[in-house]
């Protein structure tokens, strides 16, 4: 008679166990909604809707809390507003102040900021879009904010220029002039990288080509102003013409 094998019950493959998870702050979930509102309505700008078609309610509803919690973080959605001109400008900011470098030639800077403001508009493309639109959007007090924020960024880059010692014939008025005009030409510049067609190396680097030319003209022209107060003036040959 053939022996039975008595069959022993299979164990229960055991798991490897997780490592636990610490509990979030009160402080990092605080931020932590701060920052899904925030990204809720840049999704839903990013389908089409102006920031002034959007209600707090559906905002609050997009980021996955109810609306009483979007009252802990913004009084209204114009707060929100604020905070994300003033989230995207002070990054950008400390970027491209990283672009400026003491010793570096004025053409250098030049392409070094525009390297990096592509790169962080391709990570950031909802919030740069969002303030580039807002500067003629709907809601005065985000115009007035998008306003400050371009002054505060050609300010910020006029004392830049003048430590460095590039163009110092011009003085601070006409610095701030000239770099606000800089800041203006790159946030027209927002939407023609962002609607650059994938995979295609050539088109982007004859935009992005056609941007730092732009940049360059500005400087070259400011190199040659004469400032109307009877200040000092540049000659065409100066070496902030030669460096741009």
């Amino acid at each position: 008679m053939a022996s039975t094998r008595t069959r022993r019950p299979k164990r229960a493959r055991e798991k490897p166990e997780l490592p636990s998870r610490a509990p979030l702050t009160r402080e990092a979930q605080k931020r932590r909604t701060r920052e899904a509102l925030m990204e809720a309505a840049l999704r839903l700008m990013s389908e089409g809707r102006s920031f002034t078609g959007l209600g707090l309610r559906e905002v609050a509803r997009e980021a996955g809390v109810v609306p009483t919690a979007f009252y802990r973080h913004f009084r209204d959605m114009d707060e929100l507003g604020l905070a994300l001109v003033e989230d995207g400008g002070t990054t950008l900011r400390r970027l491209l102040r990283e672009a400026r470098r003491d010793g570096m030639p004025l053409s250098d800077v030049i392409r070094n900021s525009v390297r990096i403001y592509q790169s962080y508009l391709a990570e950031h493309p909802r919030q740069l879009l969002f303030v580039a639109s807002e500067r003629s959007g709907g809601s005065p007090v985000i115009r007035a904010a998008v306003r400050r924020e371009v002054d505060h960024f050609a300010n910020e880059m006029a004392q830049d220029l003048r430590e460095l010692k590039y163009l110092p014939h011009l003085s601070m008025e006409t610095l701030q002039l000239l770099c606000g005009l800089v800041v203006k030409v790159m946030l027209s510049a927002v939407a023609d990288i962002l609607d650059l067609p994938p995979s295609q190396p050539r088109v982007e680097k004859e935009l992005l080509d056609t941007f730092v030319r732009q940049l360059r003209l500005i400087f070259l022209g400011a190199s040659v102003w004469r400032e109307d107060h009877g200040g000092g003036s540049a000659a065409s040959g100066s070496s902030a013409a030669r460096d741009a």
